[in-house]
């Protein structure tokens, strides 16, 4: 697969070396000098005496041009060399298009910063006194669709100072995906991880998703949901957002923030995606959208709806004018992944007794007489699996503005969110009481065997007694969010923004229930010698009820709440033309708490177990065979399902609170610097964290309550600049400090605290961990072609100074924080205990580079000029050390694809368009092993999608989209050397069918 990534690289490389080489196409009236005498004077003014000196309409907003004054231009220039001139420093970004200048708000240093229109709309020039009959209007420029969401999205990118990039939507329901995260693996850089057949997490620039900060509507949000499957985590209690909670349709748009800079929230080393809902002041006037789609899964028999609408409007009245949006987003889909699995692969020791005379005297030694770490691995309890899922999504956003006059503006953000899943799971496994899950000391018998290396890929048993799971839960994720933004212009020169929001997702899991079965004594073979999926073979009819009978029953819940509170005030001074001074401060508020709760009851050691339900699983899986039906079967045992805290899971149970205090000053730059247009911020940033810990420390005597205080802090500084070489030459450059903070568990308090009479050990989280920490440096290089696309190359490199890690080490236990409570007679705080916990470890390095283009093919002759692509190659590389059985290692940087690429070759015209596209993520690893396992991970992926719609008429979209045409399977491991076969699945294909309506 690397020989072929490779080729597809060189192949990438040498069409964008071709594609760009071709010839731009500018008019003459774009390219030819022109003799400029324009003073320093109102924009308005200045825009409307450069139309009339290069014969440009210009389309611009009133209301974007209010307060701001041009630069002088005198000579003779090319007219993007003089709008360039004559805007550095105003805060507008201003470019030349298809015959007409297009001025929209930048970075508005004397104003508000103002919040970019979803799409180009049609906007005019206001009429000064002298010019009324010149006035012009554009009404004919609005480029929308897949195309015009690209332009867009170009133009955001060219006039950031630092590294960003940025996904837009023209209008609601017309976001490029049906997922976040799979709108999000098209930007350079990000790679996803997949689950129920949908993106759910991202890793950006090789670091994983707890080093990405995500704001909604300005403000930083965490959402957790599930995963059916136990191999990807299942519950996901960590700072890891899973973009699966929202529908796409809910947002125009998400930006990807790739430098840091002292005004935003410092937390991200990886980055910081902003995800953007729709407000009534991103239209012109009233509109309305209605749209409608059909889902189908290859794997599944049902239609399931996807359903979206908007409704907006604004007014003016003698208190100014207001706003008012509404939007909803609902869907239901239905997944049925499956596959092959096993828990994972562990040494073993077979007893001789256990082997059987098939079995060869040389292979009999290697299975009896290793120890330690040379023994032979084997998988535990390979299984046939399957996952069944219904979900539901529900999406509400409210938005209020009012602009009582041109100074002040405030808005009122409103978003509710549900994801609710209810699943089934089954699995067939040689899991009973004789089972294929350790060492084997009971009636199982190995009849053959074959080993690759020192792993076991093939054995054939008798005496095994089979176990078959069925397992049922329920699990819905509440998400709410206000957030209230003013702003106050008080000046020509000197503006004020606040923002006070609080967001809170709530995850309840209230039905955890598995029932298993036991077959008992039976033959079972696996075989790994022609790869992953592996086949299983049974000595007897997996479909016959009477077989079986009841083991063991489980009852699970849990429960997940986080929670921010954020307050802000910002002002910006430009105290001179260009320079601009920026300060704020702000308060935030963490809150997270949960716990799991757990019971177990065992059936099969009882005399007179009653029967389980029993019926043959009725799912797509790789063979059919019996389960249990889980709620029959719990009405035949009476087991309890509602559990207390007298079931808590030790270590789950914990509260975290963490409240930050920030402040920072920041000069920003807008100008000529000579002949070059020069944009730069620096600044520095200061915070203080206050974190406390509580928890429940599982001790000799039972739980326990415990509570443990820290307190962190640091300066973070941040420059970045971007010089236009030339009108279509764009250099950057940004060093920068930040943090993230430890993940959620790492900081519990909760543990577990064991003592004997001469010490004892403790287990638990660390919450004196400091956060990370990196120092950051990056560069780009961007050609922009006029309106057909854009090339561009970066690199970046992170220093983290400490990287957390897990540590077993001997202290006094004063030293871990818990009270001398939990210690055993005769103890105290010298008394040295054996702690396990995380740590602040050595630092680690990343590196990489990211080549990106979009070109659209008009150098083409008709109809292929209609034809473009976009197209995105990222390298990174990084390692860090990691402990593994008591031995150090160098492994890659959990979630680290060296490797990801992404490819959509579009066609579109104004009746209809369609496009193809590609995602490739190497390979990646997601844990440091353990069991004689060295690191664990996922194999590289390769995901195909297409999309086309058909305009009806101006109002009148239909749509269609097909994802994962090659029912790409999710393939995992264990060893980075073995590559052991952990599980494999696929999801199937799924289509849409739908349309949109505006009016």
């Amino acid at each position: 697969m690397k020989l072929e990534l490779a080729r597809h690289a060189s192949a990438f490389v040498l069409a964008a070396a071709a594609i760009v080489a071709t010839p731009a196409i500018a008019s003459a009236a774009e390219s030819a000098q022109v003799t400029f005498a324009i003073p320093a004077k109102t924009m308005v003014e200045a825009l409307n005496d450069f139309s009339r000196a290069t014969g440009l309409q210009v389309a611009a907003r009133p209301e974007d041009l209010r307060g701001r004054r041009s630069q002088p231009v005198n000579g003779r220039f090319t007219p993007e060399q003089a709008l360039s001139r004559m805007t550095a420093g105003a805060g507008v970004n201003a470019r030349i298009s298809g015959g007409a200048v297009l001025v929209q708000p930048g970075e508005a240093p004397a104003a508000a910063p103002a919040r970019p229109a979803a799409a180009l709309t049609p906007i005019a020039t206001a009429p000064t006194a002298s010019r009324t009959s010149e006035a012009t209007t554009v009404a004919d420029l609005v480029v929308v669709g897949f195309r015009g969401s690209l332009i867009e999205a170009r133009d955001i990118k060219r006039m950031a100072v630092g590294a960003q990039d940025s996904i837009v939507a023209d209008d609601i329901a017309a976001f490029p995906d049906l997922n976040l995260a799979e709108a999000l693996q098209r930007v350079p850089g990000v790679a996803i991880t997949r689950d129920a057949g949908e993106g759910r997490q991202i890793a950006l620039r090789g670091l994983g998703p707890d080093f990405t900060r995500t704001q909604l509507n300005g403000m930083e949000v965490l959402g957790n949901t599930s995963s059916g499957f136990d191999n990807r985590g299942s519950v996901s209690r960590t700072r890891s957002f899973d973009y699966s909670l929202f529908a796409s349709e809910l947002f125009n748009r998400v930006t990807v923030e790739k430098s840091y800079a002292a005004e935003q929230d410092e937390g991200g080393i990886g980055g910081t995606v902003g995800l953007t809902t729709a407000r009534p002041f991103d239209y012109e006037g009233f509109r309305g959208v209605l749209g409608a789609k059909a889902q189908k899964n290859s794997n599944t028999e049902d239609v399931t709806p996807r359903l979206v609408g908007l409704i907006s409007n604004r007014w003016d009245s003698p208190a100014g004018e207001f706003g008012a949006l509404f939007s909803v987003a609902y869907s239901e889909n239905d997944v049925n992944e499956y596959g092959y699995r096993s828990w994972n692969w562990t040494k073993i020791n077979v007893n001789a007794a256990n082997i059987g005379p098939g079995v060869s005297a040389a292979d009999a030694a290697r299975l009896t007489s290793a120890t330690g770490m040379n023994r032979l691995s084997a998988p535990q309890a390979p299984s046939y699996s399957t996952w069944f899922a219904h979900r539901e999504r529900l999406g509400l956003t409210g938005a209020l503005q009012w602009r009582p006059s041109d100074r002040i503006e405030m808005s009122l953000d409103l978003l509710y969110g549900t994801l609710s899943n209810e699943r089934d799971e089954f699995a067939l496994a040689p899991a009973g009481v004789n089972a294929l899950t350790g060492n084997v000391t009971g009636t199982q018998i190995l009849n053959a065997v074959a080993f690759d290396g020192d792993s076991i890929v093939y054995a054939d048993w008798s005496g095994v007694d089979m176990r078959n799971e069925a397992k049922h839960s329920n699990d819905e994720t509440t998400f709410t969010q206000a957030v209230y933004n003013a702003s106050f212009q008080a000046t020509d020169n000197l503006s004020f923004t606040a923002l006070l929001g609080h967001a809170r997702s709530e995850f309840e899991g209230p039905v955890f229930d598995k029932v298993f079965i036991q077959a008992v004594n039976k033959d079972f073979s696996y075989d790994f010698r022609n790869g992953s999926p592996a086949t299983n073979t049974y000595g007897f009819d997996v479909t016959d009820t009477s077989q079986w009978g009841l083991m063991r029953a489980d009852a699970r819940e849990d429960y997940i709440l986080s929670e921010y509170t954020t307050a802000m005030v910002d002002a910006a001074w430009r105290f001179a033309p260009g320079s601009t001074l920026k300060a704020g401060v702000q308060h935030k508020d963490f809150a997270n708490e949960g716990w799991q709760r757990f019971q177990r009851v065992d059936w099969y050691n009882r005399p007179n177990p009653p029967a389980p339900v029993l019926e043959v699983m009725s799912y797509d899986s790789i063979a059919p065979y019996v389960v249990a039906d889980v709620d029959a079967t719990y009405g035949v045992t009476g087991q309890l399902r509602d559990l207390t805290s007298a079931n808590d899971q030790p270590g789950t149970n914990f509260q975290l609170s963490e409240k930050t205090t920030s402040a920072y000053v920041q000069y920003d730059l807008d100008t000529l610097i000579g002949d070059f247009p020069v944009r730069a911020n620096a600044g520095v940033r200061y915070y203080s964290t206050d974190l406390t810990s509580a928890g429940s420390v599982s001790t000799n005597a039972g739980l326990v309550p415990a509570v443990i205080e820290n307190t962190y802090d640091g300066f973070l500084p941040a420059a970045n600049i971007a010089v236009d070489l030339t009108p279509d030459l764009v250099a950057r450059l940004g060093v920068n400090r930040n943090i993230s903070r430890p993940s959620l568990g790492d900081l519990r308090a909760a543990g577990s605290v064991s003592f004997t009479p001469f010490g004892g050990s403790v287990n638990a989280g660390n919450p004196n961990l400091e956060p990370f920490l990196a120092d950051s440096v990056e560069a780009s290089i961007e050609y922009y072609m006029g309106d057909s696309g854009y090339v561009a190359l970066g690199v970046f490199y992170k220093s983290m100074d400490s990287f957390i890690t897990a540590e077993t080490a001997s202290v006094p236990y004063g030293t871990i924080g818990y009270p001398l409570s939990l210690q055993g007679p005769g103890q105290d705080a010298s008394t040295i205990y054996s702690y396990s916990r995380p740590v602040n470890g050595d630092g680690a390095t990343i590196k990489g580079a990211e080549f990106a283009l979009q070109r659209d093919f008009d150098f083409l002759p008709a109809p292929f000029d209609r034809l473009g692509f976009v197209g995105n190659l990222t390298y990174a590389e990084g390692e860090t050390d990691a402990t593994v059985d008591g031995v150090v290692y160098k492994m890659s940087l959990a979630n680290l694809s060296k490797w990801s690429a992404n490819a959509t070759l579009y066609y579109e015209t104004e009746t209809w368009g369609a496009r193809v596209s590609s995602a490739y993520r190497d390979d990646y690893r997601d844990g440091i092993g353990g069991n004689g396992n060295v690191g664990s991970g996922y194999h590289d992926t390769h995901n195909v999608d297409v999309a086309a719609h058909y305009n009806v008429s101006p109002s009148l979209k239909l749509v269609f989209e097909g994802i994962n045409l090659t029912d790409e399977p999710i393939d995992q491991y264990t060893d980075l050397e073995a590559q052991r076969p952990t599980s494999y699945t696929t999801s199937g294909r799924t289509f849409t069918l739908g349309a949109s309506y505006v009016f």
